[in-house]
């Protein structure tokens, strides 16, 4: 159904006339101090049955009149307010700035974790002690829900990749990188770091096959010892890690 149509089905299930319409939105315009938000007859009769796209004013009275909201008229128009997120790539801008887009998106889907299941102790990978997701109005964090990532959790106890990873980090896995890559690194910076599950649990670190081996090598500065496992038999590597969410300590110099 087109969107005018919409408007007038909208319109009589609520027992206004265009008139009734006219007259509330003149009320509104005259309020506002501003006639763009009056809705003449005729404009309401070409906007419900010519296919004629209110102004943004004229979508404003509507949302009054009819008691909606104004996004919801705006989806039916085409516009998903919910999109600008992802939408942002669409436009380059040459300098740094902050994004003020977030706090109008309506809604968002997050997870609610387990608390039981979650062990600070441990590593751990975030979907497995999900069970539910809950709205929040952030769109931006939609895009944890993009399948193609997995979200863990470097155990407080766990200093295989430290200083690189700390303990208590949040690190975003891409799943479609599961295949070791074997290559020259010129710094420890560029060297992929993998997150595989073994029978003991879920490790991350650097990684090198040899032959019928995985060796899980850890940063030269941790204190926790080289690991090897059968592979594929005893390690899993569920992903890379493309994204680090960490908290950074600092010095009182008072």
């Amino acid at each position: 159904m087109h969107p005018g149509k919409k408007l007038r089905q909208l319109r009589e299930q609520l027992g206004l006339t265009v008139r009734d319409v006219e007259a509330s939105s003149t009320s509104l315009a005259n309020k506002r101090g501003n006639r763009s938000y009056s809705i003449p007859l005729s404009r309401l009769s070409d906007i419900e049955n010519k296919e004629v796209v209110p102004s943004i004013y004229r979508m404003y009275s509507f949302a009054v009149i009819y008691r909606r909201d104004i996004r919801e008229f705006f989806g039916w128009y085409g516009i998903d307010l919910d999109d600008v997120a992802s939408d942002l790539a669409s436009a380059r801008v040459p300098k740094t700035h902050p994004i003020h887009t977030a706090s109008y998106a309506s809604t968002a889907r997050v997870p609610i974790v387990d608390e039981k299941a979650f062990d600070f102790s441990r590593n751990c990978v975030l979907g497995r002690i999900i069970h539910d997701w809950g709205i929040i109005p952030l769109e931006f964090l939609a895009k944890f829900a993009d399948v193609n990532f997995t979200y863990a959790y470097i155990g407080t106890e766990d200093r295989t990749m430290y200083p690189i990873l700390p303990p208590g980090t949040f690190v975003q896995i891409d799943e479609t990188k599961d295949k070791i890559v074997a290559a020259t690194w010129r710094s420890e910076y560029e060297r992929p770091i993998y997150f595989i599950e073994t029978r003991e649990g879920f490790r991350c670190g650097w990684c090198r096959v040899q032959g019928s081996q995985l060796m899980l090598q850890p940063h030269p500065l941790s204190p926790e010892p080289a690991r090897m496992y059968r592979y594929p038999q005893e390690a899993d590597v569920v992903g890379q890690v493309v994204g680090v969410a960490m908290k950074l300590k600092t010095r009182d110099d008072g």
